[in-house]
């Protein structure tokens, strides 16, 4: 088969989140990846597929934490592993999609920050005077595969829906591919347990992504509705603020802008993107 040139070598063989297996049909459903055409959806035997419309082209597949993801290259690696996703009394939630006018590395590196709490989530991730961003630990994991943020901690009026007052909430961050993160918290019901909030963005174009968050929750009583609005809120929020960032390609050169002590995990990522080659979605 001749290999498709694609627009960045550096993400064509990573595996990407495309919808969430909840919105698969039998009608094929349109979308983009990387600026190129592509639908999805079952067959007459229910299994998923991809096909780069332009190119004729059906493209592998792989169903993984709630969501169907595809390869728009040849894989040379798995999607990445997420533990507490097989752990039996974890609910899997599908918060839905968001399409927002931004690039995908803007989303990643918003979902990266805690600086913006007070401001943007206030009175449920963060308020004032509780503004500052404690000092916490980076680390390179996985032969620098991975990028991680840990002993990360910010008190939060309202830390999970399953919260009944605020706490000093522990977090870690995980990068785990380039528009793959995830953050671990204090699960307010298990303080000794960890709920997961992944974040899975499809880079449509430069400038434009879409945003696939899905929680694996230690919470027993809520209802899956409102454990998703809860999350849409603060997704919302944070779209508001992503859409008004300028330029919306994330600026990977040293002193494009001017970072504070708050950014150390921005100032990281962008670093292990350029380390990575990556171009798309960015500037230099």
């Amino acid at each position: 088969m001749t290999q498709i040139p694609h627009p960045d070598a550096a993400v064509a063989d990573e595996w990407h989140v495309i919808t969430p297996l909840s919105q698969l049909r039998s009608m094929p459903t349109d979308t983009m990846l990387f600026d190129r055409h592509l639908t999805f959806g079952h067959d007459a035997q229910g299994r998923p597929f991809a096909c780069d419309v332009e190119h004729r082209r059906l493209l592998p597949v792989r169903a993984r934490h709630g969501c169907l993801w595809t390869c728009p290259g040849t894989p040379k690696g798995d999607i990445p592993v997420i533990t507490e996703a097989l752990e039996p009394d974890r609910r899997l939630v599908d918060c839905g999609v968001f399409t927002i006018h931004t690039s995908a590395p803007r989303i990643v590196e918003n979902f990266l920050d805690m600086a913006h709490f007070p401001f943007v989530h206030t009175n449920i991730l963060g308020a004032e005077p509780d503004t500052e961003v404690a000092r916490y630990t980076l680390e390179l994991r996985d032969n620098g595969r991975e990028l991680w943020a840990t002993d990360c901690h910010f008190y939060q009026p309202k830390a999970a829906l399953s919260a009944t007052g605020g706490i000093d909430t522990a977090y870690s961050y995980r990068v785990a591919g380039p528009f793959v993160t995830l953050l671990y918290k204090t699960c307010p019901t298990q303080p000794d347990r960890s709920d997961v909030i992944a974040l899975f963005v499809q880079p449509m174009t430069q400038e434009c992504a879409r945003a696939h968050p899905v929680m694996f929750l230690l919470d027993e009583t809520a209802s899956q509705t409102d454990l998703v609005e809860f999350q849409q809120t603060i997704f919302l929020q944070d779209r508001i603020i992503l859409e008004n960032q300028r330029p919306r390609r994330l600026p990977l050169a040293a002193g494009v802008e001017i970072p504070t002590m708050a950014d150390r995990m921005s100032v990281a990522y962008r670093r292990w993107l350029r380390d990575r080659g990556m171009t798309y979605g960015t500037t230099t």
